[in-house]
């Protein structure tokens, strides 16, 4: 882990407040969905308003939650279907508070819903759960407000999309629920479920990611498994099977992050290298071209990537350095750039070496980094 990951890890486990970390955004202004009280687009990184004490952020589709240092949630955006969480479906183009609770510790915002963990273990959803059940509490119903996910107090990680949902618990069990096509929940069938279902009985899951009907996740012991829908060579494993439970990706044991695109995955190694796979259009796997590939193919040369992050036409990265890297396509300014050009090679946004945390959708993207 990084000084500026462990950092900031650090300082939000004391409890305390994220002083000096500011939240910018920019791309697709539409709907207020950059938070900056306007609906203007823009295509380099605006900073929204004057806090600094920013601790985590997450955004897809037309909304955005987002963490303040005294674990408080807050969301802006789109809120049809109550996915802000606010107990209403008014949009908001400015961060607002949801409820008065400060005892949120991870945030995770999809296209149509909102999921999030508090300190204590429990997981709660909220927004539309038409599509299959993907909030998790065995029916279709869509909450405006969160609600809680049964009654458990020890899930750890959570990731979504759209349809389906992941999750690693702090005993290394891996759950899903939501659309099962394609066998994207990893049980063996394509049956949806819309309460959380145990994938397989191994207690050895640390990290998981999943996008459109597909997901991959890491051991602890660092090997990668993927399942689900593999148009494209999504998957990774050479090929463009579809697999209902999970298959090992290789052989390497040197894996330690995954995100996924909409048809694309990128994942980070052990030795701080970067690799990308899958669907290649606009140049979004990073590597220099628009070509598909169904195995994983490193993203330049470098050995200093602390973190990465992928939506389904682009992607970026941070380095040990700070410096933040982005790729794929531009059309709303979402590369933080100041143009609309697309990349199909990592560029650096600036020239600043403060950037903490950073995530992107299709059309926008937000990035947390140190006052200067």
């Amino acid at each position: 882990m990084t000084n500026i990951r462990r950092g900031l890890m650090a300082a939000a486990a004391g409890g305390g407040s994220i002083d000096g970390n500011e939240l910018w955004a920019w791309g697709n202004g539409q709907s207020g969905r950059l938070g900056l009280g306007n609906t203007t687009s823009y295509s380099s990184p605006v900073q929204i308003g004057d806090l600094t004490h920013w601790l985590s952020v997450s955004t897809s589709g037309p909304h955005t939650l987002a963490l303040k240092g005294d674990y408080s949630l807050w969301a802006w955006g789109d809120n049809s279907s109550g996915k802000l969480g606010d107990g209403t479906t008014t949009a908001r183009s400015s961060p607002i508070q949801i409820g008065a609770l400060k005892n949120w510790t991870i945030v995770l915002a999809t296209s149509s819903s909102s999921f999030a963990i508090k300190s204590d273990g429990t997981l709660w959803s909220w927004g539309d759960s038409t599509a299959n059940g993907v909030l998790g509490h065995g029916n279709t119903t869509d909450y405006s407000s969160p609600k809680q996910v049964g009654a458990l107090t020890n899930w750890s990680r959570i990731a979504c999309e759209q349809n389906h949902v992941a999750a690693v618990k702090t005993d290394g069990t891996l759950w899903s629920w939501g659309n099962g096509a394609a066998g994207a929940l990893g049980d063996g069938t394509e049956v949806s479920k819309s309460s959380p279902i145990q994938v397989g009985a191994l207690t050895t899951w640390a990290e998981v990611d999943c996008a459109t009907a597909f997901t991959v996740a890491i051991k602890t012991d660092g090997r990668m498994w993927s399942w689900g829908s593999n148009g494209s060579g999504r998957l990774g494993l050479g090929n463009t099977t579809y697999y209902s439970s999970p298959v090992q990706i290789g052989a390497l044991t040197t894996w330690s992050k995954v995100v996924n695109g909409q048809t694309s995955t990128t994942a980070l190694k052990t030795d701080g290298t970067i690799w990308a796979w899958g669907e290649n259009g606009n140049g979004r796997l990073g590597l220099g071209n628009t070509t598909t590939y169904s195995s994983p193919k490193q993203i330049g040369s470098l050995t200093t990537w602390a973190s990465v992050h992928r939506s389904g036409n682009n992607g970026g990265g941070i380095t040990t350095s700070g410096a933040f890297w982005v790729w794929g396509a531009n059309g709303d300014g979402q590369l933080g750039l100041g143009n609309t050009t697309y990349y199909s090679s990592p560029i650096q946004v600036g020239s600043l070496t403060t950037w903490l945390v950073a995530t992107t959708s299709s059309d926008k993207a937000f990035g947390i980094k140190t006052a200067t």
